[in-house]
């Protein structure tokens, strides 16, 4: 028995007064008489909790708006595309005159049970963003795994801008060497002209540092004047934009026909490349898309080239039955002639950029020196 029932039973069976019955239980006596008045039309049925909105709302949003929020969400969802209220209003703007709001928009789509809370992420007001100032300022580049169908998988390498978040390169391979990653950049620059930096992690494409060499990137960045830049190992939040990327692009790549051909992916990556520059709205960019960004402001330039250091090594090598030994420069294998006679021989290579002294490991003798070829992979004997 609920309230309503019990107070009209009391007020009925008992006779105790309306007055003594609302001062008793804490409700308004105007209450008790509407009830009262309630169970003589209708008697107890009358008495059910009623709802108290109105039957009418002149601000409700219309169904055809309802219906064309929740029809462009489900085309952007199964698009892989990103699907949350901004981005819904941004695309409804090009179809229509009249555009709910997004804040009317996360409600119908709260409402319908397609947005999920999220209390495992932290707060944005405890998130420090860094955002460069210009274009070009800096260029974040990342390799990310993705399958092929079938068999077999591909690699991926993306470049974006930091300030813009404009879609610079994606090139799919086998796997990512060190000289597709300088290629891409190239084409990147043809594109769009050089940064004044790149922002990379420690992977073995992108630097040497760690391992007291250079890469093909590393000798290309010093030859342009760009500022080379690389996160701090196991730290991947330094990267953040860049990995983003791969987060979308990946939700985008799910949605798709899995590609069976290297050829295939690349055509899904310039796909969604295009759309994602020049059709999406960024958040992070007050609703504009990253082209947009991009050419709203002067561009960076790299500073000026310097001289590069000259890169010295010191490398122990044993000579092997034809007579050679190997030496990495600029990320390609070379073999250099010594002759039979010094089969086995354990020997010190000193390296100076591409001046090279072959020295007997155990008497200090010097075997061969010679200026590298970088054109030739043999580097014979009588060669230099």
């Amino acid at each position: 028995m609920d309230k309503a029932q019990y107070l009209v039973e009391t007020h009925l069976l008992e006779g105790r007064s309306v007055s003594e019955l609302a001062a008793a239980h804490g409700v308004h006596r105007s209450w008790i008489y509407k009830l009262l008045a309630r169970y003589k039309a209708g008697g107890y049925g009358a008495l059910e909790r009623r709802s108290r909105a109105p039957r009418s709302s002149p601000n409700r949003t219309p169904a055809e708006t309802v219906e064309a929020i929740l029809s462009l969400r489900e085309q952007l969802s199964a698009e892989g595309h990103d699907c949350g209220a901004q981005t819904i209003a941004h695309h409804l703007a090009h179809r229509s005159e009249v555009v709910p709001s997004v804040s009317t928009i996360w409600r119908v789509l709260k409402r319908e049970g397609l947005v999920s809370p999220q209390p495992q992420k932290r707060p944005r007001s405890s998130l420090i963003r860094f955002e460069a100032e210009l274009p070009n300022e800096m260029w974040q580049a990342d390799v990310t795994h993705w399958p092929l169908a079938g068999h077999g998988h591909a690699e991926i390498l993306n470049m974006i801008d930091d300030h813009s978040r404009l879609f610079l390169a994606s090139r799919a391979f086998p796997t990512v060497k060190a000289a597709d990653v300088v290629d891409v950049f190239r084409m990147a620059i043809a594109l769009h002209g050089a940064p004044a930096s790149l922002l990379c992690d420690n992977g073995a494409v992108f630097t040497a540092t760690p391992r007291g060499g250079k890469v093909l990137l590393q000798i290309e960045l010093e030859r342009l004047g760009i500022a080379a830049k690389n996160s701090r190992p196991y730290h991947p939040q330094t990267c953040g934009k860049v990995e983003r990327l791969h987060q979308t692009l990946k939700r985008y790549l799910s949605r798709q026909a899995p590609a069976r051909t290297l050829a295939g992916l690349q055509a899904q990556l310039d796909g969604f490349t295009g759309y994602y520059n020049s059709t999406r709205p960024h958040r992070a960019l007050g609703g504009r898309t990253p082209l947009q960004a991009y050419g709203a402001r002067i561009k960076a330039r790299p500073g000026a080239a310097a001289d590069p250091d000259t890169h010295f090594r010191v490398r122990h090598d044993k000579v092997d039955t034809a007579g050679t030994v190997t030496l990495r420069h600029d990320s390609k294998l070379h073999h250099i002639g010594l002759g039979r006679a010094h089969k086995g021989k354990p020997v010190k290579l000193l390296v100076a950029d591409r001046d090279i002294r072959v020295l007997d490991l155990h008497t200090g003798e010097l075997i061969r020196r010679l200026t590298l070829d970088p054109s030739r992979d043999y580097q014979r004997i009588g060669g230099g």
